[in-house]
């Protein structure tokens, strides 16, 4: 780690900002295709997408740290819009004129926020396992009473994971790396790989940037968090800024994939798929699915696992 925060020690580059705070972001992928820009999610985490990143057909693909977490500057501001600005000047720095982006859980809102106010920039718009343009209100009781009742399928899991909570910022690095896995755990369907899947996702471990994570889950709880997004959503039923969205929801996330369904109706030129019997990563438990569902948009036959 240099002395701007920045982790030096993975391949990538850096790139600087509009307001100058410098993210990691790293190439990697084929050359045949339009380029993918993959959005991961949090918010306070950092890039995990290099598994789907490394599932598409040969497109280059192009994974960041969004600011605050992994392996970019722990500087803010930290808001829902930033996001959407280092995207762009992601874009900018590595000079691509048009690209298709891929957005997963927290990182599938810039993205779609990204593709109205950048359309000529977007061929097309992957939302995987986010969670709609409804008030996150609507959505989140299920999901909470979901993610206990995962959690305690297991023997132990909950009360080691209230355990941890308890401790708060008296936690080890080592705790909280667990209590991550024990919150990650509950977003795969196969109980006897659950914390396998976790604990990749953890590794490497950058620590969870809470400053951040909090300040933008305050602003993603206030009614007014997704003001405009219908209406920037129907904008794009305008010719010249029609964006093809593909949305992909695993059956089995303990999100309610209800919660997707205005955003669907919201959407001028939409595909949605459903893979059975996988959760929030759906393509960790279902590979080739994703694979040729991802892969072949847009654009192309687009393939589906069971579509609506």
């Amino acid at each position: 780690m240099d002395v701007t925060g920045v982790d030096t020690t993975g391949a990538g580059e850096t790139v600087l900002t509009d307001d100058g705070v410098r993210l990691w972001a790293a190439r990697t992928g084929g050359d045949a295709g339009e380029p993918v820009i993959l959005c991961h999610g949090g918010p306070g985490l950092w890039d995990t997408l290099e598994e789907p990143a490394a599932l598409l057909p040969g497109n280059p693909a192009y994974r960041w740290d969004q600011r605050g977490p992994g392996r970019s500057q722990r500087s803010g501001p930290y808001s829902t819009d930033r996001p959407v600005a280092d995207l762009e000047a992601v874009r900018r720095h590595f000079g691509l004129e048009r690209v298709t982006l891929l957005g997963h859980s927290w990182g599938a809102r810039p993205a779609l926020a990204y593709a109205p106010a950048h359309p000529a920039r977007v061929g097309g718009l992957n939302y995987v396992s986010g969670t709609g343009i409804d008030d996150d209100s609507t959505w989140h009781p299920a999901h909470k009473e979901a993610f206990h009742r995962r959690l305690g399928e297991r023997p132990g899991r909950r009360e080691r994971r209230q355990e941890l909570r308890e401790r708060g910022d008296g936690r080890t690095d080592a705790e909280d790396r667990e209590y991550a896995v024990l919150q990650w755990s509950v977003d795969f369907t196969d109980h006897d790989r659950a914390e396998a899947h976790a604990e990749a996702m953890a590794t490497p471990w950058f620590g969870v940037n809470y400053a951040c994570d909090a300040a933008i889950g305050a602003e993603l709880k206030r009614p007014s968090a997704t003001h405009g997004l219908r209406e920037r959503c129907a904008a794009l039923r305008v010719p010249v800024l029609r964006v093809p969205v593909l949305i992909v929801d695993g059956e089995d996330d303990i999100r309610p994939r209800w919660s997707v369904d205005s955003l669907e109706k919201a959407l001028p030129d939409v595909t949605r798929t459903t893979p059975a019997g996988a959760g929030h990563l759906p393509w960790t438990e279902d590979p080739e699915g994703f694979r040729a569902a991802v892969g072949a948009f847009p654009g192309g036959v687009r393939h589906r696992w069971g579509s609506r």
